[in-house]
């Protein structure tokens, strides 16, 4: 067990091994049965303690501890749960045993935590046994979901040079709808109105950003705005979504069975979606050649969102007209530039400042013009230098869909035009 505060190891590991026990003679499942669990760890204390006063073991030096390290090590991830548990952690990763970090409200740091290669092999044992998905040297990768939601990432050498490297990111859902963003400081009120009936008048948003930059988040929040009585399908890698609608199917790709069988990547899943009686597609990333699949099915007239790793608005649209290439050599810069400028509404691009706060960096409206083989943009919205104050101002862009949003009973310029 990895050193816990306060807390008496020897003591501990005696008192988990006798927990153990139990849990297995009394066919406890210590995860689906916690309140049982937590009786029998109580019972355990109270029997540990008798017997340390009349010294026949080590006494605890804490027993409320104690009591929490033992539930942890049963039913949670260990010496790690206390990082899951703590609500301003947004990822923890493990670079080697003896090298535990956490980002802390966007802020990397060192733990304390030490753990052993044993501890970290069997942790990730303990969280892939859930998820179905494997790992080994003939597939040393594996991306899985966390019964709490939590995305798991692992590699194991010999592809890394020593130890596995894991990465546990959380979704920590600080907003289900646009104005939450707004309260957060991320979105200003204007811009959180114009995507708001953006999404209400069905038009395609791209969210683009760096890693952690908050694109599931603004993905979630943006689905805060989905009428009611609309039906969503969500494509995913591995479960991240967690929309605020009623109608809704998730689904999430399957990795190769160990005969190489029984794969369905994310291009599977958006063909099968179009099957699903669909008024609204969302999927949570478009890396490869799936972006030519959304693609289709945003020009068949299914309103769509995703998200996509970019550095600007500006480079998120010509990293969506370069994916579908992917798809095969049939698929041409000649078909796929116009079709993206006439499938794409809307792009949110969003960044991170220094001390880790999330921002809306800039929205840009895609005209439906192509110019020169370049897709034409306008500016909806931008942030300021942070020497002028560093708000997200109104661009002097307009968006083309004037006749979705007039459809929705929105006066589209009217909205733009009301702030400057």
């Amino acid at each position: 067990m990895a050193a816990v505060v306060g807390v008496d190891v020897e003591g501990v590991t005696i008192l988990e091994q006798e927990v153990r026990e139990l849990v297995r003679r009394r066919g406890l499942d210590p995860v689906r049965e916690r309140g049982a669990l937590d009786r029998l760890v109580a019972e355990a204390v109270g029997d540990y303690a008798e017997r340390a006063t009349r010294g026949l073991l080590p006494p605890l030096a804490d027993v409320e501890a104690a009591t929490r390290a033992v539930v942890d090590a049963v039913a949670g991830l260990g010496p790690l749960q206390q990082y899951l548990d703590d609500p301003a952690i947004e990822e923890i990763w493990i670079n080697s045993p003896a090298q535990v970090f956490v980002a802390r409200d966007g802020t990397p740091e060192l733990t304390t935590t030490i753990l052993t290669s044993a501890q970290v092999r069997d942790l990730v044992e303990r969280m892939l046994k859930s998820s179905g998905r494997r790992l080994d040297l003939s597939s040393p990768f594996v991306d899985a979901a966390l019964p709490g939601g939590e995305r798991l990432h692992v590699v194991i050498p010999d592809v890394t040079r020593h130890h596995f490297a894991v990465n546990i990111r959380k979704h920590v859902v600080r907003a289900r709808r646009l104005e939450h963003l707004v309260r957060l400081g991320s979105l200003s009120t204007h811009a959180a109105a114009f995507l708001d009936a953006a999404v209400r008048a069905g038009l395609n948003i791209l969210v683009s950003g760096a890693t952690q930059a908050g694109k599931t988040t603004m993905l979630n929040a943006l689905a805060g705005s989905i009428p009611s009585g609309q039906r969503v399908i969500t494509c995913e890698e591995v479960f991240e979504l967690q929309l605020d609608v009623r109608d809704i199917v998730a689904m999430q790709c399957r990795q190769p069975s160990l005969e190489g069988t029984g794969e369905i990547p994310l291009r599977r899943l958006v063909k099968e979606a179009l099957r699903m009686r669909p008024d609204r597609i969302v999927i949570g990333e478009v890396r490869e050649a799936e972006s030519f699949d959304l693609l289709v099915a945003l020009n068949a007239g299914v309103p769509g969102m995703c998200t996509i790793h970019a550095n600007s608005a500006r480079e998120a649209i010509a990293k969506v007209c370069t994916l579908p290439l992917l798809a095969g050599e049939n698929v041409t810069h000649h078909f796929v530039v116009p079709t993206v400028a006439s499938a794409v509404d809307v792009v949110v691009h969003l960044g991170v400042t220094p001390d880790g706060e999330r921002q809306v960096r800039e929205i840009v409206a895609v005209t439906g013009r192509v110019e020169e083989g370049r897709v034409e943009t306008a500016g909806l919205f931008h942030r300021e230098p942070a020497a002028q104050g560093g708000r997200l101002v109104r661009g002097d862009g307009f968006p083309a869909a004037d006749d979705r949003f007039a459809r929705a009973g929105i006066d589209v310029r009217a909205l733009l035009a009301g702030e400057r």
